[in-house]
């Protein structure tokens, strides 16, 4: 996790160089933005239902190697998603309203990014629904001294649009343009699988067990670590309610704790599992994220996190499960190469569950990579 002083001075200097291009290319970007709206305010609508977003990468959005934070880009990620949902659903008349993140379907991060890069995050709607939308996101990393550019993600996300008067008023969604009749079919199949996961993963909330005092090193006890959030006006949408990038953010954090805890290691984020948002978390409630390992391969980490939520001002109400999802992590040496990682032992029927469901899950999207690798996607 180390890094020398003479890396971080030369990263230093790095972001230095590029702040002059990076301004640059924001101010031509912001007069592009300009043109859209001029001529989506002539039409009475936007012409397209897509979302650009750039920003420099700083040190303060990577970790002392020079990674940046997985949740960094999760949090960008959702942020140009909620763009052009909001945007979208306001172009018919009715209550003005906001899209709200409910699900993000398995999101792989395919290239570090590090710092002094220039993120590109392209948001596109590529389904709706009569209550929701699919957004599909891409993010590129660009080095602007040498050009060269790499995709470090691509995610789904599924938003609904609540009504800015009625948070519990869920608006209808306009309907998009489809290229054919088999893609339309294609993102409805997409919709009705998103729909049914999201109500299993309802229906077995499962609560986090306290760590055992003085566990061993390399258990689920040793690595499990929580992170307590109280929710701030600049964690909030316009309905007083947390982004959900936020959440991913704080979720990433612990995730990258029980991941470093059990390595000893510079850990970054590989993939996140299918992250579920089962009930909405208002201004002033306290937040509790979570992390344990599941289950661990030679060259990976399965940690499942969960946020639960309580209300300060109505205690009474009890806590309640937010938000779940699975996080995968690799380690890494000094030169960014993957390190083996240590066995996980475990211990108990609970945790023997747990293990073998991860392993199914693993070999899944092991199998998935493969398949989506011989289609060249």
């Amino acid at each position: 996790m180390d890094c020398s002083r003479a890396q971080q001075s030369q990263a230093s200097d790095e972001v230095d160089k590029t702040t002059a291009v990076v301004e640059k290319q924001q101010h031509s970007q912001s007069k592009q933005v300009s043109k859209d709206v001029r001529e989506g305010e002539k039409t009475g609508a936007w012409k397209c239902t897509k979302n650009h977003l750039s920003r420099i990468m700083w040190p303060d959005d990577a970790n002392v190697a020079g990674n940046v934070h997985g949740g960094n880009i999760l949090k960008m990620i959702e942020e140009a998603g909620c763009i052009v949902g909001t945007r979208h659903c306001n172009t018919q008349n009715g209550d003005r309203c906001l899209a709200a993140l409910v699900r993000v379907e398995k999101t792989e991060f395919l290239s570090p990014v590090f710092i002094g890069e220039v993120t590109h995050v392209t948001a596109e709607i590529t389904h709706t629904s009569k209550h929701s939308l699919e957004v599909q996101v891409k993010v590129m990393a660009e080095n602007i001294l040498t050009g060269a550019k790499k995709l470090a993600n691509k995610a789904a996300l599924w938003y609904v649009p609540c009504s800015l008067q009625n948070v519990d008023k869920i608006m209808e969604v306009p309907p998009i343009k489809y290229a054919s009749a088999e893609q339309e079919e294609e993102g409805r199949k997409r919709y009705e699988a998103q729909k049914m996961e999201r109500l299993e993963t309802k229906a077995r909330p499962e609560e986090m067990m306290p760590s055992p005092p003085n566990p061993e090193k390399h258990t689920v006890g040793f690595s499990q670590s929580s992170l307590i959030h109280l929710v701030g006006p600049s964690d909030c949408t316009l309905h007083d309610y947390v982004h959900g990038g936020v959440t991913m953010k704080l979720m990433d954090e612990v995730a990258g704790i029980v991941a470093a805890r059990h390595c000893n290691t510079n850990i970054v984020t590989a993939s996140v599992d299918a992250i579920n948002f089962h009930r909405k978390i208002k201004k002033g409630c306290v937040v509790t994220v979570t992390g344990r390992l599941t289950f661990v391969s030679n060259k990976s980490m399965e940690i499942e996190v969960l946020v639960d939520a309580s209300s300060v001002v109505e205690a009474e109400k009890g806590k309640y499960r937010a938000v779940s999802a699975f996080f995968t992590f690799i380690s890494l040496d000094k030169d960014n190469k993957p390190l083996p990682v240590p066995a996980l032992k475990v211990e108990g029927e609970d945790e023997q569950r747990r293990f073998d469901e991860g392993k199914v899950r693993y070999l899944q999207n092991k199998e998935k990579r493969l398949s989506d690798k011989m289609r060249g996607q």
